[in-house]
């Protein structure tokens, strides 16, 4: 089977950077928060997206 190079360098930067964080997902949440919170004070806009209405499987 052939691999798709930009598929691999994808899950190569995602590899490294789970790596330096030694598979936390916390502390991986955390630098993403700490990051998104630098780039608001430099004046940077983030979309809130409004929350999205869950499906009842059992009512359909």
């Amino acid at each position: 089977m052939k691999t798709d190079p930009i598929l691999d360098e994808i899950r190569r930067i995602r590899d490294e950077h789970a790596k330096a964080f030694n598979y936390d997902l916390d502390a991986i949440c955390e630098d993403h928060r700490r990051h998104t919170a630098e780039l608001k004070k430099q004046g940077w806009k983030f979309v809130k997206l409004p929350r999205r209405r869950r499906i009842n499987a059992k009512a359909a």
